[in-house]
């Protein structure tokens, strides 16, 4: 496996495996990687010839007093991990290399869902995201690229980008990895304290609640959301928000869901400092 750290060199190490009609996997990450990563990684090494993790602090989808500061940075571990699952390539650029001239003033945004959910509490991120994700699809000239649906918001984002603007990708969704407890993993869990972990499992203990109930046929949006919130403050979190929104729009749902509605609950919530998202589907 090789560390590459240049744009020029990424292309002319898969240009000619591009030539020899190998396809291309992407996993775009910004470090720090986790179990929930290897899952992307083993998908698109099951899926691919070649596979290339990039590993990139963005600091366009940071806002101020996020914590880009003190976001876990450890290269040599992530491209160990890497390797061991069978990634060929770490793409590891600086921001001098991603960004020459500074902040881009190009920038590739959706007017419509940027701003709700996560983009409401995150100005910019999503452009943020969106610009470095396009990016990365241009520099490497994947075929298939891997998301988590941890990032619910952000691949679908990701999907509508890829149509929008025909990009020759496929995007690939990976379901959440979970601990044991039920934990989505996150770079972040490693921010809570031993208490606050235990807390922290009233997001999927609600998420459940939530599915069991719509399971037996609860249809009412403001229960089914009240639910996840009441299990979350019972914790001690502070919920930034709870939606039950539409899988194939993002748009929420008032009332009462209809039978042949698809929806996903959207979660985040605060323990102690650290922000956690997470989401369970109802179809």
């Amino acid at each position: 496996m090789q560390v590459i750290k240049s744009i020029d060199a990424l292309r002319e190490a898969l240009k000619p495996l591009a030539k020899q009609g190998k396809t291309i996997g992407l996993v775009p990450t910004m470090g720090a990687l986790h179990d929930g990563h290897g899952a992307l990684i083993k998908a698109s090494v099951k899926d691919c010839d070649v596979t290339v993790v990039s590993v990139f602090l963005n600091p366009i989808q940071f806002g101020k007093n996020e914590d880009l500061d003190k976001y876990p940075k450890r290269l040599e571990a992530d491209a160990k991990l890497a390797e061991s699952i069978g990634a060929d390539f770490v793409f590891a650029p600086s921001v001098a290399e991603m960004y020459p001239d500074g902040d881009p003033l190009t920038l590739v945004r959706d007017e419509t869902l940027e701003g709700m959910y996560c983009g409401a509490y995150r100005p910019g991120h999503f452009r943020g995201v969106l610009t470095v994700v396009s990016k990365l699809f241009l520099i490497s000239g994947a075929d298939h690229a891997y998301f988590g649906e941890k990032d619910y918001q952000q691949v679908f984002l990701i999907e509508r980008m890829v149509r929008d603007l025909n990009f020759d990708i496929k995007i690939h969704r990976v379901k959440i990895v979970r601990e044991a407890s039920g934990l989505a993993l996150s770079s972040r869990n490693e921010y809570l304290t031993d208490v606050e972990r235990k807390q922290a499992l009233s997001i999927s203990e609600g998420l459940k609640l939530a599915k069991q109930a719509f399971e037996d046929g609860e249809r009412r949006v403001s229960f089914l959301r009240d639910l996840v919130i009441k299990s979350i403050l019972a914790n001690r979190g502070q919920v930034q928000f709870v939606e039950v929104v539409n899988q194939k729009d993002l748009q929420k749902f008032a009332g009462a869901l209809q039978p042949e509605d698809k929806v996903v609950i959207l979660v985040a919530a605060f323990f102690g400092k650290t922000r956690l998202i997470d989401n369970i589907e109802l179809n």
